[in-house]
């Protein structure tokens, strides 16, 4: 079942800068190519953050604010409700069942807590230097489902392990999904687990997370009408 989201807002533009400056320009750069932006833990340790999560509230965008909060429950809860009164769309989560619940009972005013699953930069080399023994498909299912059991509207995924979480929870999960590259390839700099916009939302994506393919664009507003594009006809 198709969830009733405007195409336009699929896509969320990765605002992967050092200093506000720079990512207000890409913003108004892009005009009406896109209307979701996330920002991420390099802009939150640079001066005006927050005011740059104000302004594009005032420009009529959706903000996704990745900062993956992982502290002691309480703690987690009073960042999650401070960030409720910003306006933000999503945030994220990154840690056990009691800090998922926390940042689940404290959320407001509409922002949807995502749980982070499996970092796309993460492979199976990385989880067995983490300790895991599961392979990535099996972790990221079971972060889905103990995201879902602590209250938390959904998850950020890999685009690899959507079609799984659609088996598990195919209509009330939020999936979003980074990692996204307009060409296939199995590997991009500190991205392992990447996939094509229309493979991403063939699988099950709601959300297509782009940073680098439309930053270093020679023109970003081209290359984000041309990912816009494809959502459109993929889901028509």
């Amino acid at each position: 079942m198709k969830k009733d989201i405007p195409d336009r807002d699929r896509l969320i533009v990765a605002l992967d800068f050092p200093e506000a400056a720079p990512a207000r320009a890409l913003v108004e750069r892009l005009g009406d190519a896109a209307g979701f932006y996330k920002i991420g833990m390099e802009l939150c340790m640079a001066p005006g953050f927050f005011e740059l999560l104000e302004w594009l509230r005032k420009q009529d965008k959706k903000v996704f604010v990745d900062l993956k909060f992982f502290d002691i429950p309480e703690t987690v809860a009073r960042a999650v409700a401070r960030l409720s009164e910003t306006g933000a769309t999503f945030c994220t989560v990154h840690g056990n069942q009691a800090i998922m619940q926390a940042a689940a009972k404290a959320k407001s005013g509409g922002m949807k807590v995502l749980a982070v699953t499996a970092l796309t930069s993460l492979d199976r080399g990385d989880l067995d230097d983490l300790g895991f023994q599961c392979d990535v498909a099996a972790l990221v299912l079971s972060r889905a489902k103990r995201a879902l059991q602590a209250g938390c509207d959904g998850v950020v995924s890999s685009g690899l392990e959507v079609a799984a979480l659609r088996e598990y929870a195919p209509r009330e999960l939020i999936v979003v999904t980074p990692g996204i590259r307009p060409v296939d390839n199995k590997t991009d700099g500190d991205q392992k687990r990447v996939m094509t916009p229309t493979r991403a939302l063939q699988a099950g994506a709601d959300h297509l997370v782009v940073g680098r393919p439309i930053r270093d664009a020679a023109d970003p507003r081209a290359a984000a009408i041309l990912i816009q594009t494809e959502i459109a006809e993929t889901l028509a």
